[in-house]
């Protein structure tokens, strides 16, 4: 039996079958997806992974009382991003940013997950299930995976320390299934560190210019055929690796990690690709 450590979450003792999963390929080659795209070139310290995403919603949805299925639907959302996450979307103007939504059961299908969740007596069909709302529920509501990001972002950004973040998950709470807090003290603050992380972390300039600069890097790559859409599907130093390899790419690479052409660079424009998002929580009455 495995066990989980998380900072956030604390200390967990995992089923074999979620301990299988998380050994499988598709979920250790997260480890080398940067969550925040190619923000890590110019932020160095902001490098954490989908993996570690991926385990923090699995066990935030563990802690809410999901059942099994809902936890390995958590520990797999993920899998489907290509490398440097949702530089893709911005390659292909998806503004919704769910390319990897697309292709989700697809990669699942091509994976040894089906497999593994066969041996364990399990089917894919749980991963589509539409009632886990503790893992996935549309803006602005809160989610799984929504908390996670947004607290694990917030965090390696240097916007919170742990003491909030373990404060904040002590006022989560659930009711009829949905993730809510248990004060309006709560809600705001949630509410208004999610609209600092937009503007001061998605939205500060150098992290627009990055991502919609390496964007057309990668569009360039596919266009001249030196990167083909499916080395995508392999992880962020590979890819990394291929770039280097060509002087025409590499010499772009050099270019976009000095911000060479930062000061004529337009964010408004660029701002336009990445989504607005606000939330609103549900505060739960618990007299």
């Amino acid at each position: 039996m495995m066990t989980s450590i998380d900072i956030f979450y604390g200390n967990f003792e995992l089923e074999d079958i979620l301990s299988d999963l998380i050994s499988s390929a598709p979920v250790q080659r997260l480890k080398n997806v940067h969550q925040g795209g190619v923000i890590f070139l110019v932020s160095p310290h902001v490098s954490h992974s989908r993996y570690e995403h991926a385990i923090g919603v699995m066990l935030l949805v563990r802690k809410l009382g999901g059942s099994l299925e809902e936890q390995i639907a958590a520990l797999l959302h993920d899998v489907s991003h290509t490398a440097f996450s949702h530089v893709i979307d911005y390659v292909q103007q998806k503004k919704e940013e769910d390319y990897q939504e697309q292709i989700f059961e697809q990669v699942i299908a091509n994976s040894t997950i089906p497999a593994i969740l066969t041996r364990h007596g399990f089917s894919t069909s749980l991963l589509e299930d539409p009632k886990y709302t503790l893992l996935e529920m549309p803006l602005p509501a809160l989610c799984a995976d929504r908390i996670d990001y947004t607290m694990r972002d917030l965090y390696h950004f240097g916007v919170i320390n742990i003491v909030e973040v373990h404060d904040f998950l002590n006022e989560l709470a659930v009711q009829n299934g949905k993730i809510g807090v248990k004060s309006e003290k709560a809600a705001s603050w949630i509410a208004n560190k999610y609209l600092q992380l937009n503007k001061e972390y998605f939205r500060k300039p150098e992290h627009i210019y990055v991502n919609t600069k390496f964007s057309e890097l990668i569009a360039l790559g596919l266009e001249k055929g030196i990167i083909i859409l499916s080395d995508l599907w392999k992880d962020d130093p590979a890819v990394l690796s291929m770039i280097k390899s060509n002087p025409d790419l590499n010499s772009e690479l050099q270019k976009i990690k000095s911000l060479d052409g930062f000061e004529s660079f337009s964010v408004y424009e660029s701002a336009k690709t990445f989504k607005e998002r606000i939330l609103k929580p549900m505060v739960i009455d618990n007299t």
